[in-house]
């Protein structure tokens, strides 16, 4: 005789199930959160590199990079990111980095914040690498990344360069919480939420 259907699982094999599933959702967070991460870094290195590349080629001054914070903001008032100040640091960032590889493999892995103070605090190429292979591979916060910079932890430890680890950063994590939380990545001020609804739905799930 078949058995009847048990009105509730039992405790073990529910919550194996459950645990599955918060796993699988908090992969899918992740995922989400660095991709959008990856594109926010990849757009600010390639108007970077434009803005660089005119000013080298029509000898643009300075002034330039005001009147293009200005129309940005009035075309995107919605958008962050697009300050002087920060046309200044997509500037340095592309110029600090001209192979857009690199970019792919490396700066587009911590935050934009992250690669702002690199590109202020250090700058031999070599030891910029290797801290951020550190912060992704510690969870590092950026008042973490400052504290180890002004502690010379790369003089101190030698600074070997491995090659980048291809795991998700844990859910738990100074970086990954910072992340989240990042007004350039939040949905609010995403610059691809006009991409369609499936990518505005996703930021809702994994942001709020």
């Amino acid at each position: 005789m078949p058995q009847t259907p048990a009105l509730f699982p039992e405790d073990e094999n529910y919550f194996a199930l459950l645990n599955g599933l918060k796993k699988r959702i908090r992969s899918a967070q992740i995922k989400a959160v660095l991709a959008v991460n990856k594109e926010l870094i990849l757009l600010y290195w390639q108007i970077g590199r434009e803005i660089l590349a005119r000013q080298q080629a029509e000898g643009w001054g300075g002034k330039v990079i005001d009147r293009l914070a200005k129309d940005l903001k009035r075309e995107f008032p919605d958008m962050q990111g697009f300050s002087p100040r920060n046309l200044k640091y997509m500037r340095a960032f592309a110029e600090a980095w001209p192979d857009e590889q690199f970019v792919h493999q490396a700066g587009a892995q911590i935050p934009w914040k992250h690669n702002c103070t690199l590109l202020e605090k250090v700058k031999d190429p070599t030891e910029r690498i290797w801290y951020i292979q550190q912060t992704v591979e510690n969870g590092w916060s950026r008042n973490v990344l400052i504290l180890q910079i002004e502690s010379s932890l790369f003089q101190r430890q030698g600074g070997a360069i491995t090659n980048f680890e291809r795991t998700l950063p844990s859910p738990q994590s100074d970086l990954m919480q910072q992340l989240i939380k990042d007004p350039y990545v939040r949905r609010e001020s995403c610059p691809f939420r006009a991409r369609g609804r499936p990518l505005q739905r996703l930021l809702l799930f994994v942001l709020t």
